[in-house]
């Protein structure tokens, strides 16, 4: 995507409007570099200044950003987050999977002290609590899961399935990084040309359904965002060789 064009719509009336925001675009401005691109400065840009974020997803994080577009939308919609009334789902594709095919991992989160930018598990922490659902298992070593987080703090998702032993692949921060190979699942692979490219190498978490009540009429509301097509060319080739 360049950096003068907007992510694709995929929900828009008088009072909201959402974006499928690649991975690799932060939602707003960095604290530490304000010369990044991101999404709310294409957004001002192409539509003036009286759109807003309601929430925001993490640089590397996929998915719908939803907005407002009044004060009045803004107001309402705020209130429905912050009041945990908004349902989320994720889905991230992890290795090795979970223990358990499904479950809810209460575990309290802050900033790690030692690391900083990084979040970790801690007794002390602000509670976060987050459910899970195994959708598919691709072989042994990796699997796809639906992420439902019912708190939102800083990293929660990649976190807690770290902390149950199963990082969202392509993790630089929670998991190893590395990129999904196709030399690693197809025996005796030999790449064509002197480097091979990867599979997937973005975090492979995607923010795909968001539930909330609308701002105008208070009618329960569903979008969804599709899953990337980078997300589906690894999971092809997962579901094949894995």
């Amino acid at each position: 995507m360049s950096a003068s064009s907007l992510p694709p719509i995929v929900y828009e009336d008088e009072q909201i409007v959402a974006f499928d925001k690649p991975a690799g675009l932060l939602t707003v401005p960095d604290r530490w570099d304000g010369e990044l691109v991101n999404l709310m400065q294409l957004v001002h840009a192409a539509r003036g200044e009286q759109t807003a974020n309601v929430h925001r997803l993490d640089r590397d994080t996929s998915g719908l950003v939803l907005c407002a577009k009044s004060r009045e939308a803004l107001v309402a919609l705020t209130e429905q987050f912050e009041q945990t009334a908004v349902a989320k789902t994720y889905v991230a594709i992890v290795g090795p999977p979970p223990l358990n095919d499904s479950g809810t991992i209460d575990a309290a989160l802050l900033p790690d002290e030692r690391r900083p930018g990084r979040m970790r598990v801690h007794v002390d922490g602000k509670p976060s609590t987050t459910e899970y659902r195994v959708v598919e298992k691709l072989g042994r070593r990796f699997a796809v899961v639906e992420l439902k987080p019912r708190t939102g703090r800083t990293h929660q998702l990649r976190v807690h399935m770290a902390h149950i032993k199963a990082p969202i692949l392509c993790d630089p921060l929670y998991g190893d990084g590395r990129p999904v190979l196709l030399s690693q699942l197809k025996r005796n692979y030999r790449p064509t040309g002197e480097s091979e490219r990867p599979l997937l190498e973005r975090l492979a978490l995607h923010a795909a359904v968001l539930e909330f009540d609308h701002p105008a009429t208070g009618v329960r509301t569903r979008i969804e965002a599709p899953l990337p097509a980078e997300f589906e060319k690894a999971l092809k080739q997962l579901r094949r060789w894995a």
